[in-house]
């Protein structure tokens, strides 16, 4: 069958599929209806060809590779009006711990609820559970060289399509997230403007014990100037006392 013939038999498929639709079962569906072996070179050209059709602003939707599969989905555009529609089914969000749990399971996985409960630091009995109800985690076997043999926790494809990704290699690496730069509070001394730093030099600048930026002289020659200003206001009560007394 020619590469024209098959494409709306791939159409049709993903449109119909209620989930992802992985390459392999396209091909394996498609080869019950066709007279001769497909192969899978042809079904490729296919999810190419369909994938620059949608892609074009004509269509209000898009084929995205998600979820370890291929699935008509809404383009962000169009996000607000869909959403109106069954807004509810998608604003539902997890609790924090839930989310905690979740994230632990991401990047950890597979892993024990001991050691999910360790680096939490609380029981994760709730959460788990609700995150196996809701189809985000899987039990991915048994940890055979634990005492017990705990389960093991891992995530699903179901995980990988809400989040519109098609692996968890996709995901943002832990580096990216935890090594951020942290930003002390700037220094008195190092926040002088420039127009600023000939007058700090010479003494008419100064930072204070509260680190504010003060205009004048430091406290020890302010002592000194007090003194002085000290005897020229003596000196000026004395002058005007003895102004007074002449008048």
């Amino acid at each position: 069958m020619e590469i024209e013939q098959l494409m709306p038999h791939v159409e049709a498929l993903i449109f119909a599929s209620e989930r992802p639709l992985p390459q392999m079962e396209m091909i394996e569906l498609l080869g019950n209806v066709m007279d001769a072996p497909l192969e899978s070179d042809k079904v490729a050209i296919c999810l190419e060809a369909v994938k620059e059709k949608y892609d074009t602003e004509y269509y209000p939707f898009e084929l995205s590779e998600t979820g370890g599969g291929y699935q008509f989905l809404t383009k962000k555009t169009y996000h607000q009006t869909v959403l109106q529609l069954n807004g509810d089914k998608y604003i539902k969000k997890l609790s924090t711990s839930a989310m905690e749990t979740l994230a632990i399971i991401v990047y950890k996985q597979p892993i024990t609820k001991s050691d999910i409960e360790f680096i939490r630091g609380v029981s994760s009995d709730y959460s788990i559970q609700k995150l196996l109800e809701k189809e985000l985690i899987m039990i991915a076997g048994r940890n055979e060289q634990a005492v017990g043999k705990p389960l093991l926790y891992a995530t699903t494809k179901n995980f990988m399509d809400y989040l519109g990704i098609n692996a968890t290699g996709q995901l943002p690496e832990l580096k990216e997230i935890i090594n951020t730069d942290i930003v002390f509070p700037t220094n008195g001394a190092e926040a002088i403007p420039d127009s600023d730093v000939e007058r700090a030099e010479s003494g008419q600048l100064f930072i204070d014990s509260s680190g504010e930026l003060r205009e004048g002289e430091r406290n020890g020659d302010a002592g000194d100037t007090g003194k002085t200003d000290g005897e020229d206001t003596d000196n000026t009560d004395t002058d005007n006392t003895d102004n007074t007394e002449e008048v």
